[in-house]
């Protein structure tokens, strides 16, 4: 899918936009990053910033800056859910380019299934689509699978989010000493709060090859059980034990697949 509008936008596409908002959460010395795609004329954005206005870089195209206090991008994603006057919010970072075509598409799926998250694909900046997804191109995401999200690939029904009184926890994500899992956590929250989260074969944009859910040092590690601790409570044990099991050759072999199932590390 192009990530520029070389032509008119049909119907469809341009209602959908209409109801989005992409809210970006940013550094104030990264702000100078974030590209705003062509044919978001219609689209709200908004900007969660982390360390000042004065020093956010010129932006063009935004609708609003909103300063945001402390440390972590969680913060930055509940402001913008916060913010947002639209029914449906793709979360964004500053190294992402969007493809609109794709989320129009992401916003016609979750107002026919009534689902409260659509998660997306993403690309390499050489095309290569990060994740695959099984035949037919959806599936419905569970406890288990929901660990493979990325923000950037999230699309949610704010009116849903809202009524649930689910938001990203703040002691989890990039910025703070627990920098994985806040994806993956709202979404746990989501289902716990009895709504449906569905993934889906469109892509939403390009983001660089790395992540930081690729990441498998002895520190990441620690991170991942004090994520799954919090989620599964007292089945924690339980699901350390599996995922240690599945996961030895990646922690660093089964006396470091050992330590991550007695791990049992807490926000």
């Amino acid at each position: 899918m192009s990530l520029t509008t070389t032509s008119p936008m049909s119907s469809s596409t341009s209602s959908a936009l209409s109801q989005l908002t992409i809210g970006w959460s940013s550094l104030a010395e990264r702000t100078g990053a974030i590209t705003i795609p062509d044919g978001a004329d219609e689209v709200e954005v908004i900007v969660a910033v982390q360390g000042g206005l004065d020093r956010v870089h010129p932006l063009h195209g935004w609708d609003r800056l909103i300063d945001v206090p402390g440390r972590g991008v969680a913060r930055s994603r509940n402001a913008v859910i916060e913010a947002t006057t639209r029914r449906y919010l793709l979360f964004c970072d500053d190294d992402v380019q969007v493809d609109l075509e794709g989320v129009a598409a992401g916003i016609e799926y979750l107002s026919r299934s009534g689902s409260a998250l659509a998660l997306g694909l993403g690309t390499t900046p050489d095309g290569v689509v990060r994740k695959r997804r099984p035949m037919g191109g959806r599936e419905r995401l569970t406890s288990f699978s929901a660990a493979r999200a990325a923000t950037y690939e999230m699309l949610v029904d704010v009116e849903q989010v809202k009524a649930a009184g689910v938001r990203f926890d703040e002691r989890f994500g990039a910025g703070v000493d627990l920098y994985l899992g806040d994806e993956y956590l709202f979404i746990f929250d989501l289902f716990r709060a009895g709504r449906r989260a569905d993934a889906i074969d469109h892509v939403y944009g390009i983001h660089p090859a790395d992540s930081s859910g690729h990441r498998w040092g002895a520190g990441d590690a620690r991170v991942r059980a004090a994520v799954l601790n919090r989620a599964f409570g007292w089945k924690a044990p339980i699901v350390r034990l599996a995922f240690a099991n599945r996961h030895a050759e990646k922690l660093g072999g089964w006396r470091a697949a050992a330590r991550f199932a007695l791990d049992g590390t807490r926000p």
